[in-house]
């Protein structure tokens, strides 16, 4: 063990510091937003507009692109900057060499400092908003690196890997690895804080990972909690939970497993005029979605002797949604009235 084993241990640290400084550390959160949501059988949508911050680099959008398609798709974007003389990156994220990549996930792994893999996790997570760094990361098994800081000890470690993979999300082949996530993503939605930013992060995730057919089954279990989470949130984590809810509810081949869920009767509450816009928006998205499906009168009278189910909360004849939506009729906002006027005919 001489001299020779630091050197280069050195190198590659200035390596990653210089890769740190041209990838910016510091992150802006693109809020990429698309007039209609990816789904065949979404009954309505809610239209947005992206903010973008004035000093955050705009990422170009591929028309056709699943990050296009995206309804409500949070990214992680670089800001532009000029890095220091003698460093060894200069470039922006979308120009990272595969060599770079590779640093980066090998530094994450053998890291003992928490702001250090915190620094790493965020370049990484910038570099992901880039479908060729998406690829290779995937190519060098650095899914499955970043998944496993989903467990650090250090809550910001676990934010940043969720912010990651968030980005990794947007590339299709990756998500049949993250995937296998999701257990430990619903874990640390019900275990973190309510209204921590480790719920807004695993609820951002799997909004994309549901964004297509492909994996909502993965969530079948998750909606009693995605329901009680909704009622007690503040308005920003409601709305991530709906944009998971009317995911789901716009296949028909989940609408089972959603109305036999249990559901806290306080959801009703949130059928109101004091409810924010852009919450009860996507609230009258979800059950519009719900209302549109007819189950037999066999299925119905099964689903009403299910204490505490979403069709006895909401679909049944019982259910006070029809006079909550009969008052949002005179809502001032007019998308309101009109997402209530569709339900209701």
């Amino acid at each position: 063990m001489g001299d020779g084993s630091v050197v280069p241990r050195l190198g590659n640290m200035k390596a990653l510091l210089g890769i740190i400084a041209g990838a910016g550390a510091s992150y802006g959160l693109y809020k990429l937003i698309s007039g209609q949501t990816f789904k065949k059988n979404k009954k309505s949508t809610v239209s947005e507009s992206p903010v973008r911050p004035s000093q955050q680099r705009e990422v170009k959008l591929q028309p056709g692109s699943l990050l296009a398609k995206v309804s409500g798709l949070d990214v992680v974007c670089p800001r532009p900057g000029d890095a220091a003389s003698g460093e060894v990156i200069h470039q922006s994220p979308n120009n990272l060499e595969p060599q770079h990549l590779k640093m980066l996930l090998s530094c994450l792994q053998t890291s003992e400092d928490p702001s250090d893999r915190c620094r790493i996790l965020v370049t990484i997570g910038n570099a992901a908003a880039f479908t060729v760094n998406q690829n290779l990361i995937r190519e060098f098994e650095g899914i499955h690196i970043v998944a496993r800081f989903l467990s650090d000890p250090e809550a910001q470690v676990r934010v940043q890997s969720l912010n990651a993979l968030n980005n990794l999300c947007m590339n299709i082949p990756n998500q049949e690895q993250i995937k296998l996530y999701v257990p430990q993503v619903l874990e640390l939605i019900e275990m973190s804080p309510v209204n921590s930013d480790l719920q807004l992060g695993a609820l951002r995730l799997l909004t994309n990972l549901s964004v297509t057919d492909n994996h909502q089954h993965l969530l079948k279990k998750s909606v009693t909690l995605l329901l009680s989470l909704l009622v007690v949130s503040s308005e920003a984590l409601q709305i991530q939970t709906l944009k998971v809810l009317v995911n789901l509810s716009s296949n028909p081949d989940m609408i089972d497993d959603i109305v036999q869920a249990q559901a806290p009767a306080s959801v009703l509450l949130l059928f109101d005029e004091r409810t924010a816009p852009q919450v009860l928006l996507r609230l009258l998205t979800f059950a519009g979605n719900l209302k549109a499906w007819r189950p037999s009168a066999q299925v119905a009278d099964e689903l009403r002797r299910k204490q505490d189910s979403l069709f006895r909360v909401m679909l049944d004849e019982s259910s006070q949604l029809h006079s909550k939506l009969v008052q949002l009729l005179s809502h001032p906002d007019g998308q309101i009235q009109a997402q209530v006027a569709r339900i209701l005919t």
